[in-house]
């Protein structure tokens, strides 16, 4: 159950991070850090993240799932030139649509590549779906795509930021979520019962709890997350009254 004001609208996204190289462990993802801050920023909650297999059923049945879920699905990986760059097809399928050869891709690939240099796997990348909208790339020239509230970007960071950074203007977000963090040196276990209590006291403030280990020994961060900066502050001062309360020494980390 949502206890958040109806009069607060909160926007959610959904990232399909695509590609077998992700899932073999080859390739280690970089888009979701700088995605989830960038939507924060916006006022964009990153709902979930799922990473996809080069698989047809897959890819369909996953942005169906999350396109329904999510005000805003976000696509990396899978609209290159080569066989197994089929995301721009299955993002079609999901739609009930089909690929063509989009005049303007075609036009902005030509301007791109040398005379005689744009063969047949280049131009797949011109093959977009029926109804969509061109997402510039100012990096590489070939476009990614949007189609209803999908996104379909590259999977190279360097190209996948500056195709997000084109289109971040357009996305409607809410107030941004803040985090308050306070740490200390007793054990989760000693925290649990007044830190939970401290929970049911602020449903609209997201209490974590992360062990960590560090040079001297082991701690815990107590991280709060929260819209309201003012009752973001009271709930992190009530942490920092419990630690004390149970014979820790709170330390702030700082406010983001």
């Amino acid at each position: 159950m949502n206890d958040t004001p109806a009069t607060e609208k909160i926007y959610t996204a959904c990232l399909l991070i695509i590609g077998n190289e992700i899932l073999s462990g080859r390739t280690v993802d970089a888009n979701l850090p700088f995605l989830a801050k960038r939507l924060n920023e916006i006022g964009v909650r990153l709902k979930e993240v799922r990473v996809v297999a080069d698989s047809e059923p897959a890819i369909v049945k996953a942005v169906n799932e999350v396109r329904v879920a999510c005000d805003y699905v976000f696509t990396t990986g899978g609209i290159g030139p080569t066989h197994d760059d089929i995301t721009s097809g299955c993002v079609a399928k999901a739609f009930g649509t089909v690929l063509e050869r989009n005049a303007e891709a075609v036009r902005r690939l030509e301007r791109h590549y040398p005379p005689g240099s744009l063969n047949e796997a280049r131009l797949r990348m011109a093959e977009i779906p029926v109804g969509a909208t061109l997402i510039d790339n100012p990096v590489s020239t070939a476009p990614g795509f949007k189609l209803g509230n999908v996104h379909v970007m590259a999977g190279v960071p360097r190209i996948m930021q500056a195709m997000f950074e084109g289109i971040a203007p357009s996305l409607v977000g809410g107030k941004p979520v803040m985090m308050r963090s306070v740490s200390c040196t007793l054990g989760e276990g000693v925290l649990a019962k007044g830190l939970g209590e401290i929970q049911a006291r602020y449903p609209h403030v997201d209490i974590g709890s992360y062990p960590y280990y560090r040079v001297g020994g082991f701690g815990v961060s107590l991280v709060a997350r929260g819209t309201d900066p003012k009752e973001l502050e009271t709930v992190a001062q009530e942490i920092a009254a419990l630690i004390k309360t149970l014979g820790g020494t709170p330390v702030f980390d700082g406010t983001t």
